[in-house]
């Protein structure tokens, strides 16, 4: 009898944690702070309960693509999205573009090592962070900027360190582990940065600005739900909040 009890226990739990959540959303990490404040505004709306799982882009790709549950795919960047669709992992109608992604180079408070340039990244003894190219959108973009203005070569040498999400750069930055990383310029809004960082800019020749989409999974196990926070996020309320925490409009 008890060796019943505790199996039934476990089965209860674990259909409790299963069914935990109304709506499941998997988003870039860098997209944290808006994505948070967004999601606290729809529960109170309707009375629901989000689940947002943030991770490097190609993790959460991954993970829709390995078939977890998922209502509503958020990465850092279109291509991304633009990959799921031809895979047959989202709904083609509710793609949205939301806000662009502005790629810029943050160096600690003070700028030690005297970066002002995508070129200082190659200057001898500068230490130098990217995101991991096969895991957040970041990573690729910034290896794309670098191999664009040649410099890939050149710079891969001073990388200390890959990291797998654009937050930690942001950390490393902050806590001057490195002279430089680059980052998605929402990102110096955020309070772990702030005081800790300037802002170096990449002039527009020279970049690669992305755009944030969002979809609803073809398999979304929410679907009604995941097509009212798909529309919420891509609102005009909802582009007030991406405002806010600092980025910019697809309009630019």
């Amino acid at each position: 009898m008890k060796r019943f009890l505790l199996v039934f226990t476990m089965i209860f739990l674990l259909a409790g944690q299963c069914f935990a959540a109304d709506l499941i959303v998997f988003s870039g990490a860098g997209l944290m702070k808006p994505m948070e404040e967004m999601k606290k505004n729809f529960e109170a709306t309707h009375n629901v309960k989000v689940d947002v799982h943030y991770g490097g882009s190609g993790e959460i790709f991954a993970q829709v693509g390995a078939g977890q549950p998922c209502d509503i795919l958020i990465p850092g960047a279109e291509k991304y999205t633009k990959d799921a669709l031809k895979n047959g992992w989202v709904i083609e109608d509710t793609i949205h573009p939301l806000v662009l992604h502005v790629p810029l180079i943050v160096v600690p408070k003070g700028n030690p090592a005297k970066i002002t340039s995508l070129e200082d990244l190659a200057r001898s003894n500068v230490r130098v962070s990217i995101g991991d190219p096969k895991a957040p959108a970041i990573g690729r973009v910034a290896k794309q900027i670098l191999e664009k203005n040649k410099l890939w070569d050149k710079v891969t040498p001073n990388i200390k360190v890959y990291a797998p999400t654009v937050n930690q750069l942001l950390i490393y930055v902050a806590l001057k582990q490195v002279d430089a990383a680059i980052i998605w310029g929402d990102l110096v809004t955020w309070a772990e940065g702030k005081g800790k960082l300037e802002v170096v800019r990449i002039p527009d020749k020279k970049n690669i600005i992305k755009t944030i989409p969002t979809a609803v999974c073809t398999n979304a196990p929410h679907k009604d739900l995941a097509m009212k926070f798909n529309a919420y996020i891509a609102s005009a309320e909802g582009l007030k909040i991406w405002q806010k925490w600092g980025f910019e409009p697809c309009n630019r």
